[in-house]
């Protein structure tokens, strides 16, 4: 993080934290934050589900939810990009406040119930964006729907020929009873109705799903086994925690998702347990709690094809992604790895 960095970080966090998230995404627009362009080596370039990826450190959801400032982000250093969450409709999400800063912790709280402009606005940016590295989309429901199954495959339907991937997020603490979806029944027709819709797009892409933290290990051996029965593509381990284990931040008690470094350890080991699960059979990208390289390197050695970022850089900017790269990259080459693939899952035991 460099000095004029530093600086805008500090006053970013004299404001509201919603205010401060919006300033962030107007300076991207504006061309005011570094775009250095992802950092990338032999080593770094890897393939995940098809997609060639210039490093593994990618953008989480949730960051830019509506694709406002993905020249911008495509340039940031990241290798990889996902936007959204997109529901059919455009929604406002929950009463403010609903972002907490937990610096004591090193972590946020948010509660945003997937405000975004809704897939029409959404999808023009996504059919003007440049070309660059992979983009994909965060598929979600609105709130208010008679069928929240239904609106993944609508977003999907409309927006699946515009980006190179797509995610189905049933796993958000923040729209009523939207885990239900992760059970056996429920999932199972959400997904069949999803990858009809990406068998019909002219290009089929890439779909993964994102799962809780907070699944049992009878819950997450059902997901595992339909994961590897419905054509998945891969699986993001994991979104926010309702946990409030060991913080120490005023704001421990307010309501909604977890995220940052209190995360780093349970989701690690959500996703070690996929791992040893899916047996290799199926890509999974570790995200909770990444903050340094080394983060990087443990969630990759756990099982992980690659990753994503997003808490972190309220706490070390945006460079953030080229820092961990970099600094992969020199992890990579001590241990004697040639390529990230040779070291994904090499350290996954003592994470069970």
């Amino acid at each position: 993080m460099n000095f004029a960095e530093r600086l805008a970080l500090a006053a970013l966090h004299k404001l509201d934290p919603e205010r401060a998230h919006c300033l962030s995404l107007a300076a991207l627009r504006m061309g005011l934050a570094p775009e250095p362009g992802p950092f990338s080596s032999p080593r770094l370039a890897t393939s995940l589900a098809g997609m060639s990826l210039p490093n593994p450190v990618g953008l989480a959801a949730g960051y830019d939810k509506n694709a406002e400032a993905l020249p911008a982000l495509m340039a940031a250093g990241f290798g990889w990009l996902e936007v959204g969450a997109a529901t059919p409709l455009a929604q406002p999400g929950n009463p403010k406040p609903r972002l907490f800063r937990l610096t004591e912790d090193r972590a946020a709280i948010n509660r945003f119930g997937f405000n975004n402009q809704g897939m029409e606005a959404i999808v023009t940016r996504l059919a003007q964006r440049p070309r660059g590295v992979p983009v994909g989309l965060n598929l979600g429901a609105n709130k208010t729907s008679d069928d929240r199954a239904a609106d993944f495959a609508r977003v999907l339907a409309r927006c699946g020929p515009h980006v190179d991937f797509a995610t189905v997020n049933v796993s958000s603490p923040n729209t009523e009873k939207l885990r239900d979806l992760q059970g056996a029944a429920a999932l199972k027709g959400l997904l069949t109705g999803v990858m009809d819709v990406r068998e019909e797009l002219p290009s089929p892409i890439p779909v993964f799903l994102k799962i809780a933290p907070d699944l049992t290990g009878d819950e997450l051996a059902q997901i595992a086994e339909i994961a590897l029965s419905s054509g998945l593509s891969g699986i993001i381990a994991t979104n926010t925690t309702l946990s409030r284990d060991g913080l120490n931040s005023p704001h421990k008690s307010e309501m909604g998702g977890l995220s940052g470094a209190p995360l780093f350890e349970k989701s690690t080991r959500i996703l070690a347990q996929l791992s040893l699960l899916t047996n290799g059979q199926l890509p999974l990208i570790g995200v909770g709690g990444i903050a340094n390289a080394e983060q990087a390197y443990a969630k990759i050695r756990a099982g992980a094809s690659a990753v994503q970022i997003y808490t972190a850089m309220v706490y070390h900017g945006i460079t953030l992604a080229t820092d961990i790269a970099s600094g992969l990259d020199a992890l990579l080459e001590r241990d004697g790895f040639a390529s990230v693939a040779e070291a994904v899952g090499t350290q996954r035991e003592p994470w069970l």
